[in-house]
């Protein structure tokens, strides 16, 4: 069924400002559910609560979309025109390295795909629906508005449902909203005006899961309607280029163009001269082989594979290789605060008891002080987490805190057995339990401070009330224990009675505290330029005091905003800011993904880390998605471009430094590649200008090709990183390949190993020597001089360590072997054109090859100087 075919009316209705009979008169329902009749007739108009996927790819229009960049158009052209005049070497080493890039491409797209996929799949559950006044189980497909559900502890939440009875329901909504704590469900309206999904506590939101307690719910909204296929509609834009892809892409069409009119100008000045055409139709496509670099693609996705290979030793799973690079440029990283920056887990940071503010941890030095005594076992008696055998506790996240600090402390469950209980209700926000203890019955309460400290005699209100606040206002959960003794045990204890005149035991201060080693992450992030900022669905106090601890707000001038905030400002008014707030706090989905977007407006290349449901849309629009792979939903790992196998914040940083490395050997064999391809061009364009035969054969070209654009190129993707990676900025995202120098290089070697080639073709000739064997060679050993001085960008080859990149040595030696089997070996001769050398002839092509190494020294050496003067400069500067 299309996703247009039909749209409900209700579905931008504040349900939860509605009372109960609102919703029922609204959607034309009652307590007792919806009759079948009814309902078969709002499915057929309405259609199957189910996700809508977008329109898909189809298998052939993804694998034909690989073939449609104008570099590979003019390669395909090449190798047909090679085939047709009869040299299919060069017909065949061109169609492999086209293939073998488009289905590196395909497999990338067609795993893109899977994303909505998973939300689809993870959607899919039964429910416990009232029709025609009984309970009866059908697939979630088949709910509709109106409907009246059942919700019970362990149930996915089948619907948007307005919550109508809830008895002690709490609802996991981490996925959906960031909390990292149950939420307590209401039945009551609420007032106030576009609230977050986090603080809708009469709402239940499909795909959420129920935690405690039972409930019932009206269905309010089904399929694409409820939020989470708000979220699918989002899962469906387009994902953005990575940096590379950009600069390649433009580099490319304009490499393109230049080579086909400088193939045509080669041609048409042969054809004038008189050249035989068939030689002028060869030499041009050499010519064009011999410009465009037909490895590179290939080059690019052989490093990137070998990097992604790596990078799982840092704990980072890559699922698509053009991440990798994206990590280098990366200016914003927009983290999820629960498990990520946090370790998605409630721990007791500080207790009030005795007039007294403690840490935690210095509670066994006074646990023998009759107050705390009775605290502890507050926190171990009124508490329904409980053990397994293998002494892990299970239940809801905040009585596990509770549990486990009476764990440590000596303080047992068992020890005062519970004798009656009155249970927890979202509307009381209250708790208590009844025990045995000295001869006597003692009740223990628990709950929200504001409503337990009015049930307490003998105390400053006002005093404890400002406790409470201040510890609140450094972000915590914080709960209010009291007691009161008994003369017997209550037979039915209700809460009017059972629940007043207690006596106040104290406050235990609750947070989901930072991972130990974020706080280096984020220093560690921003000595790189990047700036880190947080995106959470949880309460602004809280965001704020994690934010500040890990040092994510450290001026004054850092920005912490709300979703209510960040809904009443204008595209415009967020481009102002965006780059001043460093906190957002209950966001939605859509309210994240307007963030990334307005960050990318302001040139920024955005990483995104998640691992919820709704961090995926945001996650895949994102320059770079980062999804958590111990809590990761599946739909978060499906949409992003790589996993974090120990969900470490600090992970990331090393897998930067990693990005930041294959770029900066991308450059270098881009560098290394176009340097060299420019010196065959200048070879075969200048030669017959001054007068010189065509230099090389198509054979050579292609052998040059193939040895210099293999093993070594590869290699420098095996170069250490620079001393300086992690301490400079990150490389400007509109920053062009040519930049810093790297065009300018590539000209002038380029010239350098085409002027040497020239000088020794011309003595050659002069002196009756094999002048095509001479040319051939020096080109293939200079472009091996070439590659062993570019290793770095600055530091010499012999300070980095002649053998510190073993492969590049083997690949360099590999080479030369091969060069001189080829010009030596009488069988192979006649196939290559050449003739031996004489060592005399030999010694000659060396020295010749080896001024380009000298002078890429020499290039660096000034660079440095450069460099160091420049830094000089802006210290002096600095210091006036």
């Amino acid at each position: 069924m299309s996703n247009e075919k039909h749209s409900s009316p209700h579905e931008s209705r504040n349900w939860y400002k509605l009372s109960i009979r609102e919703v029922f008169e609204s959607l034309g329902t009652s307590p007792k559910g919806l009759t079948k009749a009814a309902a078969d007739e709002k499915l057929t108009q309405f259609g199957p609560n189910e996700l809508l996927e977008g329109k898909k790819k189809s298998i052939g229009g993804i694998l034909l979309a690989q073939f449609k960049d104008l570099m590979i158009l003019i390669l395909l052209t090449a190798a047909i025109i090679s085939g047709i005049i009869g040299d299919l070497t060069d017909t065949i080493v061109i169609l492999v390295i086209v293939i073998l890039n488009a289905v590196i491409g395909f497999t990338q797209e067609y795993r893109a795909e899977k994303a909505m996929q998973a939300l689809k799949h993870m959607a899919i559950t039964q429910a416990r629906v009232l029709r025609d006044g009984r309970i009866t189980r059908l697939p979630a497909t088949e709910l509709v508005q109106g409907d009246v559900v059942l919700l019970e502890a362990g149930q996915a939440v089948p619907a948007d449902v307005r919550v109508i009875e809830s008895i002690n329901l709490k609802i996991e909504e981490a996925s959906l909203t960031g909390e990292s704590q149950t939420i307590d469900k209401t039945t009551f309206p609420l007032e106030e005006d576009e609230l977050p999904l986090g603080d809708q506590k009469n709402m239940a939101f499909k795909g959420t899961f129920v935690a405690h307690g039972r409930g019932t719910g009206v269905v309010i909204a089904t399929g694409m309607e409820t939020e989470l296929g708000r979220i699918a509609k989002m899962l469906q834009e387009d994902e953005m280029q990575t940096p590379l892809q950009e600069r390649m892409a433009a580099f490319g069409k304009k490499l393109s163009v230049l080579v086909l009119f400088l193939c045509v100008l080669f041609f048409v000045a042969g054809w004038w001269r008189g050249e035989d055409l068939t030689k002028m139709v060869l030499t041009s496509i050499s010519l064009a082989v011999a410009a465009i670099p037909e490895a590179l693609p290939a080059v690019i996705t052989i490093s990137l594979a070998l990097a992604a290979k790596r990078m799982i030793r840092y704990n980072t799973l890559i699922r698509k290789l053009p991440a990798i690079e994206t990590l280098g440029s990366v200016t914003y990283i927009c983290s999820d605060k629960t498990g990520t920056l946090t370790k998605n887990k409630m721990y007791v940071e500080q207790v009030f008891v005795n007039g007294q503010l403690h840490e935690v941890t210095a509670l066994s030095s006074i646990k023998q002080q009759q107050e705390v005594l009775f605290l502890l076992h507050a926190f171990a008696l009124n508490n329904d987490a409980l053990e397994d055998d293998e002494k892990n506790i299970k239940g809801d996240s905040t009585e596990i805190a509770l549990m486990e600090v009476a764990r440590e402390l000596d303080v047992s469950a068992d020890s005062w057995p519970r004798l009656a209980e009155i249970a927890f209700d979202a509307d009381r926000k209250l708790m208590s339990t009844f025990h045995s203890y000295n001869h006597k019955i003692i009740s223990f309460t628990k709950g929200a401070p504001d409503i337990l400290l009015e049930q307490c005699v003998d105390i400053n209100t006002l005093g404890l009330q400002q406790q409470v606040d201040e510890m609140a206002a450094k972000g915590q959960r914080v709960l209010g224990f009291a007691y009161r003794y008994w003369d017997e045990l209550p037979e039915s204890p209700s809460s009017e009675f059972h629940e007043t005149d207690l006596h106040f035991l104290g406050l235990a201060g609750m947070i989901d505290p930072p991972r130990e080693e974020v706080s280096d992450a984020v220093d560690q992030c921003k000595t790189a330029g990047i700036v880190p900022v947080m995106i959470t669905g949880d309460h602004p106090l809280t965001a704020k005091n994690i934010a500040q601890r890990i040092g994510i707000l450290d001026k004054e001038d850092d920005i912490v905003i709300t979703g209510q905030q960040l809904a009443a400002l204008d595209d415009d008014h967020l481009l102002a800011e965006v780059e001043m707030i460093k906190v957002y706090a209950r966001v939605s989905p859509e309210q994240k993904l307007r963030i990334v977007k307005a960050l990318q407006q302001k040139g920024h290349y955005v990483a995104m880390t998640g691992d919820g449901i709704n961090d995926a849309p945001s996650l895949k629009r994102a320059n770079i998605g980062i999804a958590m792979g111990v809590t990761g939903t599946d739909v978060s790992k499906e949409a992003a471009h790589m996993i974090l196998l120990d969900d470490n914040f600090s992970t990331i940083i090393k897998a930067i430094k990693e990005g930041r490395r294959i770029y900066d050997n991308i450059l270098k064999f881009i560098k290394y590649l176009m340097t060299t391809n420019s010196s065959e061009l200048w070879t075969l364009l200048i030669g017959p200008i001054v007068g010189l035969p065509v230099a090389l054969l198509p054979i050579h070209i292609l052998w040059i090709n193939l040895v210099s654009d293999s093993l070594p190129a590869i290699s420098l993707s095996f170069e250490k990183a620079e001393k300086d990676i992690m301490e400079r900025p990150p490389r400007p995202p509109q920053q062009s390949i040519f930049a810093n120098g790297r065009g300018f290089h590539m000209i002038w070697v380029g010239m350098l190993m085409g002027a040497v080639a020239l000088f020794m073709q011309s003595w050659a000739v002069k002196n009756g020597l094999p002048w095509q064997t001479i040319v051939f060679n020096v080109l293939c050993l200079s472009q091996m001089g070439h590659v062993l001085a570019i290793r770095s960008e600055t530091q010499s080859f012999f300070s980095i360590g002649i053998f510190s990149n073993k492969l590049m040595i083997w690949s360099v030696f590999l080479v030369l072997v091969l060069q001189s089997v080829v010009t030596y070996t009488p069988l192979l001769q006649p196939i290559f054109h050449t003739k031996a050398l004489s060592v005399k002839e030999f010694l000659a092509v060396g020295a010749a090859s080896s001024l380009v190494f000298f002078a890429v020294e020499i290039e660096k050496t000034i660079f440095r100087r450069r460099k160091i003067r420049t830094g000089r400069a802006l210290k002096l500067n600095g210091i006036s």
